[in-house]
């Protein structure tokens, strides 16, 4: 088996990003082989770039060829089951963007094609890849931080009208929704990471700093299953941009460092309740090796898990539970009440959190 793995990338907006920062740097792991794009400027200014000489407009091209080993798609979100579901027949093995889905239902159907296809399917939570988030997690599954007590999870941005100029952004139908979705997901995802599922939530949501259909103001109030809670929000209208968590445990405290778009990169403050639990720390930690930052870090893993060299970064069953969250949030909000978690099949919004017309209107007031 080749340690190099061709790679296409579709959706040069965000797909760029990943070009930068997870392939390039790594020639010996990754083959820029092609690069797709609806907006054939973009196209050829990416693909000049970055000296590709396959370019298409054509997804379709793509999986008709034998020399692609993995899709990785930066496309709008309401493009992604259909995107994926395709490259998995192909038989490609797939990296999507966040989010992976609109609904649970399109994730667990997303899963059984992944099942069925024999291929990996890694959904992109970058911000777990940074070396201050991955030390936290050390030390959280080593049992040294003790009982989680208490979180707060503040994702506080500045978005301008200019941001929606992209026509897909801030539409129920093709961004799915607003915030909470394309924003915050990234730091609720590592909230799960660390502090493990949520067991109940009450959410709000409000339009109040830009005119789009979805929600840019949110917060909510979380009860984990391990009994901690959790309190997070999430705004588009801050002056200065923070992604901060602050998570307290019975031997430990953990405050990452505020980079609004690396919040897993150290420094972390890592608190300890005593010398003694600072010296199994210092011991636990000692040699640790640097994971690499964001999608680095991600696709470093990735290709490790094609070849057999550990699990998959970053699974379906991940990017479930972050929808899963979404959509409890949604139904919070439309409902006004506390709402249960896990969701099943017979949930009411199981098939689909968009709101219906007298609520969007309700959340744009």
């Amino acid at each position: 088996m080749s340690e190099t793995k061709s790679i296409a990338v579709v959706g040069l907006n965000v797909g760029r990003n990943h070009i930068v920062e997870g392939i390039v740097p790594r020639p010996e792991r990754w083959r820029l082989t092609a690069v797709c794009d609806l907006n054939r400027e973009r196209l050829d200014t990416v693909a000049d770039e970055f000296g590709v000489e396959s370019r298409t407009d054509s997804f379709d091209e793509l999986l008709a060829r034998d020399d692609i080993d993995v899709i990785d798609l930066g496309t709008p979100p309401a493009t992604h089951v259909e995107l994926t579901t395709k490259a998995l027949a192909a038989g490609m093995h797939v990296i999507c963007e966040k989010p992976l889905a609109g609904t649970i239902a399109e994730v667990d159907r997303m899963a059984e094609a992944e099942k069925k296809s024999g291929r990996m399917l890694m959904p992109v939570f970058q911000y777990r890849f940074g070396d201050g988030v991955q030390k936290a997690k050390r030390i959280i599954d080593s049992d040294i931080a003790g009982k989680p007590y208490l979180g707060t999870i503040e994702t506080h941005w500045k978005r301008t009208p200019a941001y929606y100029e992209v026509k897909w952004r801030g539409k129920w139908a093709t961004e799915l929704g607003g915030v909470l979705m394309t924003h915050a997901i990234h730091q609720h995802d590592m909230l799960n990471y660390l502090m493990g599922p949520v067991s109940k939530l009450f959410a709000r949501a409000v339009t109040r700093v830009n005119a789009i259909e979805v929600e840019d103001c949110v917060a909510a109030s979380l009860e984990m299953e391990s009994g901690a809670l959790v309190a997070l929000s999430a705004t588009l209208g801050s002056q200065n941009e923070i992604s901060r968590l602050r998570l307290c445990y019975e031997n430990v405290t953990f405050e990452s460092g505020g980079e609004a778009y690396s919040p897993g990169d150290e420094p972390w403050t890592i608190l300890p309740a005593n010398d003694d639990v600072a010296a199994k720390i210092e011991a636990l930690l000692k040699g640790y090796q640097s994971v690499g930052r964001r999608y680095l870090g991600q696709l470093d893993a990735f290709h490790e898990a094609l070849h057999g060299r550990g699990p998959n970064p970053v699974t379906v069953a991940d990017a479930r539970r972050s929808l899963e969250l979404a959509t409890a949030f949604y139904h919070s909000v439309e409902t006004g009440r506390d709402v249960a978690l896990p969701l099943g099949p017979d949930h009411p919004k199981y098939q689909g959190w968009r709101p219906e017309p007298a609520t969007s209107e309700k959340l744009t007031t």
